[in-house]
């Protein structure tokens, strides 16, 4: 079978190219890629080539597929497989394998597999290590975005506190605390507030801060106090930038004790060192955002180390239970990873887009594998409809959505957009 598919052949060598899969194996699954969100990981591979560590250090004589959050449909299973896996099903993977200690990844390290294609072959080692997880809610985007999201889920499971009189730690957030989510209006912020208000273990007090108003009140449509309410959480906005004495404002919202679970989503100084003033005791400071520098440095409270008990944790990423989780979620309708999506493109659009990502401004970039589509965004579909009668008919439909991005645009688009 023959596949079109974005292949990495070395430094910023990009080609989208049609060739020829290899015959099935038993031990494999052939499958149809419908959908890849890009990652900024994605754009460091392609700017790193063989420099970058899960890249094979002969991909100018073997390339590989690009893309990792994608999500699909299974048209083959090997005999191995047929017991557990079956034809017609959705599916998405966690691309860390960790098979047998190596860092090989769909999308960054395999001839046959990753999101930028429209047919893959799936290798025996994503299913040995229960990578190949089935997608069973509505549409596909919301598998590509289940990767991303578990990020998020990761990050929260990363946070512990300590117990009084003894060395255990309790892992996760405190259920009914005070949580404070800063530079949190992005598209991995929006991921947070939507998982901290919908998730079994909430804060009591959800605080959200950024210097962007426009994004604030976009997030606050989207994500609103009310719907919070409902969830038993209190969700305030501040703009950090135009209110006097915003901190102190913050604080006052705790009655004076602080917040017990601090996430900081930018990596940026005077942000971070902010979350540390803002820990109560035994807080939890979570410094999600990763930074380019690798001397990136921050003051932190040592004083408050010792008496008060504040804490630090970093994540990378999520592990497979985390995707699981995000996908039941997604599923029983809990999480929309809607918001995340803010431009909509073709295969075709895949090579420019990664190589410019940095500088496409957004959330995330999702491309429909099977489609010939530029990277437009869905802020556009209006102006485009005016001449074009289906970015008009995908215009109405994000509207009335609140201008997100939703099943029913996704399907209308695959039935409507051109071939590639």
């Amino acid at each position: 079978m023959k596949t079109k598919a974005v292949r990495l052949y070395g430094k910023k060598d990009l080609r989208l190219e049609e060739f020829e899969l290899p015959a099935l194996k038993d031990d494999e699954i052939l499958a149809r890629v419908i959908s890849d969100s890009i990652c900024m990981s994605t754009y460091k591979a392609a700017i790193q080539g063989a420099d970058h560590k899960r890249v094979p250090d002969n991909v100018a004589e073997n390339p590989i597929i690009v893309g990792h959050e994608f999500c699909g449909e299974i048209l083959e299973v090997g005999a191995k497989w047929q017991s557990k896996f079956k034809v017609g099903q959705k599916f998405t993977i966690q691309p860390a394998l960790n098979y047998k200690g190596s860092l090989d990844a769909p999308g960054y390290s395999y001839p046959y597999i990753g999101g930028s294609a429209t047919y893959i072959v799936i290798p025996n080692e994503v299913m040995e290590t229960d990578n190949l997880l089935v997608y069973n809610g509505e549409g596909f985007f919301a598998g590509s975005a289940a990767e991303p999201m578990s990020c998020v889920v990761g990050t929260f499971h990363a946070m512990y506190h300590t117990t009084s009189g003894s060395y255990e730690h309790k892992m996760g957030v405190v259920e009914g605390g005070n949580m404070a989510i800063l530079a949190g209006v992005g598209p991995m912020g929006l991921c947070a507030i939507d998982y901290a208000i919908h998730r079994d273990r909430r804060p009591g007090l959800l605080v959200v801060t950024d210097i962007n108003q426009e994004r604030l009140d976009r997030a606050a449509s989207i994500y609103t106090v009310e719907e919070a309410k409902k969830n038993g959480v209190e969700l305030v906005y501040i703009n950090t930038a135009t209110m006097e004495n915003a901190e102190e404002y913050m604080m006052e919202l705790t009655d004076g004790k602080g917040y017990d679970d601090v996430f900081v989503f930018a990596p940026v100084r005077p942000v971070i060192e902010m979350g540390d003033r803002l820990l109560g005791r035994d807080g939890c400071l979570n410094f999600f955002a990763g930074p380019s520098q690798t001397d990136f440095k921050a003051e932190l409270n040592f004083y408050n180390v010792h008496y008060s008990s504040t804490h630090i944790v970093g994540t990378s990423g999520g592990n497979t239970d985390d995707l699981i989780e995000s996908l039941e979620m997604m599923a029983q309708g809990r999480l929309n990873p809607a918001a995340l999506v803010t431009h909509i493109g073709g295969l075709n659009a895949v090579v420019d887009t990664v190589l410019n990502l940095p500088d496409i401004p957004g959330g995330k970039k999702l491309i429909y594998t099977n489609i010939d589509l530029p990277l437009t965004a869905i802020d556009d579909f209006a102006e485009l409809g005016k001449t074009d009668p289906m970015f008009k008919k995908l215009a109405e439909i994000c509207e009335k959505n609140n201008g997100l991005w939703s099943v029913e645009a996704e399907n209308y688009l695959l039935e409507n957009a051109k071939s590639i």
